[in-house]
């Protein structure tokens, strides 16, 4: 893992996996240290906004109850980094110029990779594709 390393945000492809594997979030949590070391995990507040909305499209209660026990798990046990004025420039920037090479990152992807960014953090996904566009960001496979 590279020194320069702080931290770890996890995309929402990994909490996603974790949660269908009917994962508790500390397992989660010894799972991605594992791989990547003893680094802080945190999330971006979208990734909380994209797992309600899971919660939301559940087709059974089951389903339901489960995500929700997992999200509030979540937010009791890592930091969620809010989208700042800072993350938004961060955004707008790398957006800008990566859209003038003729690469568009899809938003939410940029938004989580922007967070991760503004605190000195690599991205932990299984979507290597979308978070390789983003320069300047060390991604992290889970």
């Amino acid at each position: 893992m590279d020194p320069a390393l702080l931290g770890l945000i996890l995309d929402t492809s990994v909490l996603i996996d974790a949660e269908r594997r009917c994962l508790t979030v500390d397992r989660l949590l010894e799972e991605v240290k594992a791989k990547a070391g003893e680094l802080e995990i945190a999330v971006s507040a979208l990734t909380v906004a994209e797992l309600v909305h899971g919660f939301y499209r559940a087709t059974t209660e089951e389903i339901r109850q489960r995500r929700r026990i997992f999200i509030e798990d979540l937010k009791n046990t890592v930091p969620i980094h809010p989208i700042t004025e800072r993350t938004s420039e961060i955004i707008g920037r790398i957006g800008a110029e990566q859209a003038a090479k003729g690469v568009t990152v899809p938003l939410g992807d940029l938004l989580i990779g922007a967070s991760a960014l503004e605190q000195g953090y690599g991205v932990g996904t299984g979507n290597l594709r979308h978070f390789q566009l983003i320069p300047g960001l060390i991604v992290v496979h889970l």
